[in-house]
């Protein structure tokens, strides 16, 4: 291993429940470079990461930071000796202001009383530090997650880290703001800092990445050069085959399309006071309706009060033909509509039961009889549904909430595939997948259009949404601003049209 390695693994093996997610790893990463950890959902590569943060310590094997055997007690030890990280699943305090979880580790006092002025300055700088002017005094819990990822990545820039793990940081940011992450990466690298990216996107791993490590079932495949290793290549290392396309195929490029397809959603000057205004937009059997937007454009928005999850203030929902009342998401379930979340952990699951009953969740009136649950229908269900999706986990009745977050999005899907849905909302269904699972994924909502489920994808990767949908529309600002066939669209035609730019 190189001598000016800034972090190295040697033998690091670590097993949970009925899990052992590494066995065996050595690797090192060279200071002042940014080295990407890729592979499948659960692979381990969030694991290594933690160990190195301190979240969890190895069972066998040993850390070395800066030549230095490492043994940390907690994340609190890993940070002061100068490493931090940037989790793909935020952990706050929503309750706090952005002021109070940026400090939250060591927050200002003066007599024996938090120094609020102080607190509010310092809190300002660790935001300036990654070039975001957010309001340091607004509760956490407002804020979209993209802003929330955006408060987690300055607790560990502007906390001074050397060492800073990134675990899927542009999972839950725009183009917009990925970009202006791209060129902080930058930045820290020419500081020196030391770089560990983990993520599933290729064209930002080799963008932004020196050298790439690969893991595969917990165990360390490969290190090369970024540039002496071919996207294939790579491709194939993670998960042990070829890939020949990352997206599926547009519905109507896949079938002929019906002469008039039923119209299974229609949406009419449709309105949420303080997130979006009359919008207006409609969604036809075997179609898949792109919907794009910078954070805070109000795409969930929209899509929660579809689903009746978020109070609507003026407009009107049509299903089939049919004004629907849907004062909540029971009242969608039963029309045959169904959401997967972007923010899968709060809105998705209830982390503490097993992924058998999350999938069943909303089933078990059509599982049931007499009030009684037919448990082998349920456990048959849950199998079929787990293979389909390669869900990997111990066993149907494992806790979601030790499962990766790749696996556990794809028991969210899972949920509504077996529900049968008519109308697929699907809000960034991909987030923190990997290449593999996505590519399933992408032909799986064209094999769902194809037979007649009409699905709104609301993504903010504009290639997927380029390569899966018939067409887009735009909000900007909480309003529908434009329209456009997905053939012949370009990305930067979309984020012209998505900041109004030209």
């Amino acid at each position: 291993m190189s001598e000016n390695a800034a972090v190295r693994f040697e033998g690091i093996t670590k097993r949970f429940p009925g899990v052992q997610a590494l066995t065996d790893v050595s690797l090192g990463v060279a200071a002042g470079s940014c080295h990407a950890l890729c592979g499948e959902n659960g692979a381990g590569k969030s694991t290594l990461g933690k160990i190195l943060a301190g979240i969890y310590a190895p069972d066998e094997g040993r850390v070395y930071v800066d030549g230095r055997d490492v043994t940390f007690a907690g994340p609190r030890d890993a940070f002061a000796a100068g490493v931090g990280m940037v989790h793909q699943e935020l952990a706050f305090c929503e309750n706090l202001s952005v002021a109070e979880n940026l400090c939250l580790g060591a927050l200002p006092a003066a007599r024996g009383l938090v120094d609020r002025r102080a607190l509010r300055q310092r809190a300002r700088e660790m935001l300036a530090s990654i070039g975001s002017d957010l309001d340091v005094t607004r509760r956490l819990g407002e804020l979209p997650i993209a802003q929330q990822q955006i408060v987690q990545i300055a607790v560990a820039v502007g906390g001074g880290a050397r060492i800073i793990v990134f675990d899927e940081p542009t999972s839950s940011l725009s183009q917009v703001e990925a970009e202006r992450l791209y060129e902080l990466i930058a930045q820290l690298k020419s500081r020196g800092v030391t770089c560990i990216y983990v993520s599933h996107r290729m064209t930002e791993v080799y963008r932004l990445c020196d050298t790439i490590s690969v893991l595969r079932d917990g165990r360390h495949v490969a290190t090369r050069q970024a540039s002496e290793l071919s996207e294939p290549d790579l491709v194939q290392l993670m998960i042990g085959r070829p890939v020949a396309a990352y997206f599926g195929r547009r519905a109507d490029e896949t079938r002929g399309t019906p002469p008039e397809p039923e119209e299974l959603l229609r949406v009419e000057h449709l309105s949420s006071d303080g997130h979006f205004d009359d919008v207006s937009f409609s969604v036809r059997a075997g179609e898949v309706v792109g919907l794009a937007g910078l954070v805070g454009a109000g795409r969930s928005d929209v899509a929660e009060t579809i689903f009746g999850a978020r109070k609507r203030t003026a407009g009107r929902v049509t299903i089939s033909g049919r004004a629907a009342s849907l004062s909540s998401p029971t009242d969608a379930i039963r029309l045959g509509i169904a959401l997967v979340p972007e923010d899968r952990k709060r809105q998705g699951l209830v982390l503490s039961e097993s992924g058998r009953r999350n999938m069943s969740l909303p089933l078990l009136g059509r599982l049931s009889r007499f009030t009684w649950l037919r448990q082998s229908e349920e456990r048959a269900l849950v199998e079929r549904h787990f293979h389909m999706l390669r869900v990997r986990a111990p066993d149907i009745d494992a806790p979601v909430a030790g499962l990766s977050g790749g696996n556990q999005q794809k028991i969210v899907l899972a949920r509504w595939l077996a529900a049968d849905a008519k109308v697929l909302i699907l809000d960034e269904p991909t987030r923190g997948v990997d290449v593999g699972a996505k590519a399933e994924i992408h032909a799986l909502i064209g094999e769902l259009a194809a037979k007649g489920a009409g699905v709104l994808l609301i993504s903010s990767e504009l290639p997927e949404l380029l390569s899966l949908s018939s067409r887009i529309l735009v909000l900007r600002a909480g309003r529908l601003v434009g329209e456009m066939p997905a053939k012949g669209a370009t990305q930067d035609g979309l984020l012209r049209l998505m900041a109004g730019i030209g």
